[in-house]
């Protein structure tokens, strides 16, 4: 079992079936997934992302200023975990808010140190407000954020159940990796995650886990490392 995990949830995965926004149910399930790993004694950080509410680039497209929209994203971020705080303490979980932007009194600015500190007295550790700079995604926050709590390895739980040779969504004829080194992922262009975060992983030698975050108990049999999902390492 993995002792210490870094899991990333996308932000787009909590409106369930709504276009927009926060889906009660979803975000139920979620954390009720989270228990289940918490009560068997897995320390979890968890980053997500705010896709859901506002993509930094959507903004750009339509004209707006890079910084001031990615400042915008960090912030829909940070509303996701505060979510997720209020839904995981409802269910009897302790949690920790941290952020990479300064926002007192909502959340305390993020440290590897307080990370590790929180995780080990038994609180889930949510890292809101990506890196804290503009330019980075949620899943460089999440690489970086991994690293720095030193995590067994970064879950990433998405809709698909691991990684394929081409989009399985469209391609029916798309075949499933069990496993595939960073190397490997790169020389075939598998878009797991963007260029910095693999980066960041490969040469901290943090394994990625893709895997359906969307099945229930899911996330359990991941930090029991049943053979599910793809593992990148």
């Amino acid at each position: 079992m993995y002792s210490r995990v870094l899991l990333k949830l996308s932000g787009e995965a909590l409106m369930g079936g709504q276009s927009y926004g926060i889906n009660p149910e979803t975000l139920t399930r979620y954390c009720e997934d989270v228990k289940e790993a918490v009560d068997a004694n897995v320390q979890i950080a968890i980053v997500i992302g705010g896709g859901n509410i506002f993509r930094g680039m959507q903004g750009v497209a339509k004209g707006m200023d890079r910084v001031q929209g990615d400042y915008m994203g960090m912030l829909a971020t940070v509303i996701n975990s505060m979510a997720l705080q209020a839904e995981l303490e409802k269910q009897g979980i302790k949690v920790k808010l941290l952020s990479g932007l300064y926002i007192d009194p909502i959340a305390e600015t993020v440290s590897g140190r307080k990370a590790k500190q929180y995780l080990e007295e038994g609180y889930v550790v949510i890292i809101g407000g990506g890196t804290g700079n503009p330019f980075f995604t949620t899943d460089s926050a999440s690489a970086l954020r991994g690293v720095e709590i030193g995590a067994d390895v970064l879950l990433k739980g998405t809709r698909v159940d691991g990684v394929y040779t081409s989009d399985p969504e469209k391609d029916p004829n798309a075949k499933k990796y069990n496993t595939i080194t960073f190397d490997e992922a790169y020389s075939k262009n598998l878009k797991i995650m963007d260029m910095t975060a693999f980066t960041l992983c490969k040469e901290n030698n943090l394994p990625i886990v893709v895997f359906d975050m969307n099945t229930k108990g899911n996330l359990l049999k991941i930090v029991n490392q049943d053979d599910i999902g793809t593992v990148v390492k």
